[in-house]
């Protein structure tokens, strides 16, 4: 008996990425974006790790995910706790991994129905 369905629920899907950018739904993206389980991509501002702003994190903060998972580019990055502080007081899951990593995780999220949002950090 199969109990999980074939398409995911929330309608976004990302299907490719590479060092120049990630494909959300058959959609090219060549800058940082957000990418929430519902709803439309949204452009993020920062271009490089080193641009990564609090105010970067409060534009995550304003979708209301139940988790963000955090693609930090071609390699592991932590930012510093202090940018993503208020995440973590609005109750809501935080983790980082590299671009790769973050792709199938937020898929795997996705599917499952969760209120899940990839931060991708496409550096140019």
């Amino acid at each position: 008996m199969k109990f999980q369905l074939d398409e995911p629920q929330g309608g976004n899907s990302i299907s490719r990425h590479d060092a120049q950018g990630v494909w959300v739904n058959g959609q090219p993206h060549t800058a940082s974006v957000l990418v929430p389980w519902k709803g439309s991509v949204v452009a993020w501002a920062p271009s490089r790790f080193e641009e990564l702003q609090p105010v970067h994190f409060e534009a995550i903060q304003a979708l209301n995910p139940e988790l963000v998972v955090f693609g930090s580019g071609a390699t592991l990055r932590f930012p510093s706790p202090a940018l993503w502080r208020r995440l973590v007081e609005a109750r809501i899951g935080f983790e980082v991994m590299d671009i790769a990593a973050a792709c199938r995780t937020y898929n795997v999220l996705a599917s499952e129905g969760r209120n899940v949002l990839a931060a991708l950090l496409i550096e140019g």
